[in-house]
């Protein structure tokens, strides 16, 4: 498991080493102007040598950490990489200009000291003499792009077109500006120069036309959908009475009720309210005390049991009977039948 781990590391290190040096190697040089008298100034209005770079392909990369060089000296493979360091101009970090975006340049002024800007750098690059330029990876071992520049006359460049270079007279000088280009191109013509064949307004054009398509599909789908649902539901509420579906609401109340009782008073009651169980229980004990049933266990029973209201014999015999004084002379009060 540790292996295959060390592996994959491995070759996810490996991969985006391959892509940080592919996205290098889209970073070159573009145009060198060695001699500048009536070109572009810096930050201080000061008139120095500058090297331009640009980014030949369509992502950002930053270009922090590369480095320029004169010397030809670092091309010893022999050379240790810190004393080729020595030899070289580090670009520094600390700059959002150097997240260089797709398609565009950046300007470095040379012989100049960087405590100018961050655009500034120590590299010597003399005026009127043959000049070798290399531009160096990160690494400080992987040279990216070279270039011999000629003895070029006051603000003449040394600009790249496509794969060759050649010289730029003065007025035609691009800094920050794709060569060999006039400046006031219109941008018709830039469309045109740029994509001579017509493939990229093609492609740009059929991506636009099926990403109108796809949302108008997307948007009548999901409108179909939604109407679908309206219609069913009206089609249930038509096809469904009001009164049924009210009983089973009644039903379903009572049925809630009982099932309340039962979970609250436990099953032995088995729905039925507590009110009705205390009543028969009071006249069942009622009943005992009366004598009215027996006294089986668990079972009421009410008794049959021979009244005189029926005898009027002696019904007449009762109430003909004299009254007779109790002791102490109170009045005695007749007796009534008894109630059975």
């Amino acid at each position: 498991m540790n292996n295959f781990r060390l592996l994959l590391s491995g070759i996810l290190l490996a991969s985006a080493s391959a892509v940080m040096a592919q996205g290098a190697k889209n970073i070159r040089l573009n145009e060198v102007l060695t001699n500048n008298t009536a070109s572009i100034v810096d930050e201080y209005g000061n008139r120095e040598a500058w090297i331009e770079l640009e980014n030949t392909s369509f992502t950002t990369y930053n270009i922090r950490g590369m480095y320029l060089t004169t010397d030809r000296s670092v091309l010893d493979p022999k050379m240790s990489v810190p004393e080729r360091i020595k030899r070289m101009s580090v670009i520094p970090n600390g700059d959002p200009r150097t997240q260089l975006g797709g398609r565009q340049h950046l300007v470095f002024f040379t012989n100049s000291n960087p405590s100018k800007g961050k655009l500034h750098l120590t590299l010597q690059v003399p005026m009127s003499e043959p000049v070798w330029i290399g531009f160096y990876n990160g690494n400080a071992v992987e040279l990216i792009d070279s270039v011999t520049v000629p003895a070029l006359a006051a603000d003449q460049s040394y600009a790249r077109h496509g794969n060759s270079w050649s010289v730029k007279s003065s007025e035609n000088v691009t800094p920050d500006t794709e060569n060999f280009i006039a400046t006031d191109e219109t941008k018709d013509a830039k469309l045109k120069r740029e994509d001579p064949h017509g493939f990229g307004i093609t492609l740009l054009a059929m991506g636009i036309v099926f990403f109108c398509l796809a949302v108008l599909f997307l948007f009548f789908w999901l409108f179909g959908l939604i109407m679908r649902h309206i219609d069913t539901a009206k089609k249930v509420a038509n096809t469904q009475p009001i009164k049924p579906i009210t009983k089973t609401v009644e039903i379903t109340h009572d049925i809630a009720h009982a099932t309340g009782n039962i979970l609250q008073d436990g099953l032995k009651t088995k729905g039925i309210d507590k009110e009705v169980y205390i009543a028969v229980i009071s006249m069942a004990l009622k009943q005992y005390q009366d004598d009215v049933h027996d006294v089986e266990s668990g079972i009421i029973t009410i008794k049959t049991k021979n009244t005189d209201w029926t005898d009027e014999g002696s019904q007449m015999t009762h109430f003909s009977k004299p009254m007779i004084p109790t002791s102490h002379n109170a009045p005695r009060i007749p007796t009534t039948p008894e109630i059975r």
